[in-house]
């Protein structure tokens, strides 16, 4: 059974002192639960989450990360930075994919980097409305996975997380049938790429999850857990999320 795994993704949100507090109400809220959990504050607030999150099961995630262990690069994280902190990484969300130009052989290289690091990465894809209203949701899916895990050692360690585009942070979600879809193919694909090592790789849906839609999502068979945003940000919501992979 792959254990439920519930994200949630700050973005760039929060005040250091904001960012302890709601980390702090996150470990206490969820104590005790059933599922694994992790927060991705931005950069800047790591060590501040750290602290407030320590003896709890709550782990760590960051936003992003370079594939280049170090150098002339201006603004960008590496991996060495961040594993003192964290224990997963998101890599390819929709909003760096298309606010800041990261593509699949961006995504494939950083995921790639990840795997030989201590972290775990989360590995984000998903169609715009645009594509899906075209009919092009399974080739565009089809296409980020096959290049973004490209010749990569998949295992549990992967996480996919798929967010449809139309559906982050517009208060617009999925229906679980059309969810349950897409992660369905995601899974058959990640079949072809790793055999039967992708029954262990869980599957995360996200975009506009709350704690109305929550238990309903989760139930779904190739749904394994939720990359949270907006609701995130509050402590109760999340809680709520958790509580409903449980």
């Amino acid at each position: 059974m792959r254990r439920p795994f519930i994200a949630g993704n700050w973005k760039m949100n929060t005040t250091e002192a904001e960012a302890g507090a709601l980390a702090s109400a996150v470990a206490e809220a969820t104590d005790g639960a059933a599922c694994d959990i992790a927060v991705c504050p931005p950069f800047p607030h790591l060590a501040a989450v750290r602290e407030a999150v320590r003896g709890s099961a709550v782990a760590i995630g960051a936003q992003n990360v370079s594939w280049e262990p170090a150098g002339a690069f201006t603004g960008e994280v590496s991996l060495g930075m961040l594993e003192p902190y964290c224990r997963y990484v998101i890599v390819g969300h929709s909003e760096r994919r298309a606010l800041f130009g990261d593509t699949d052989e961006w995504v494939n290289r950083k995921t790639a980097a990840v795997l030989a690091s201590r972290l775990d990465p989360i590995v984000a894809v998903g169609e715009t409305l645009a594509e899906r209203e075209a009919g092009e949701m399974g080739s565009v899916l089809d296409r980020q996975i096959r290049r973004g895990l490209a010749d990569l050692d998949l295992s549990a360690r992967v996480t996919v997380a798929y967010e449809p585009v139309w559906a982050i942070g517009t208060g617009e979600t999925a229906t679980p049938e059309m969810a349950q879809e897409a992660c369905a193919l995601i899974r058959a694909l990640l079949r072809e790429l790793a055999g039967d090592t992708a029954d262990a790789i869980r599957i995360q849906y996200g975009g506009s999850v709350n704690p109305g839609n929550a238990t309903e999502l989760l139930a779904q068979p190739d749904i394994d857990g939720a990359l949270v945003g907006g609701a995130s940000l509050k402590a109760d919501q999340f809680a709520a999320i958790v509580a409903a992979a449980g």
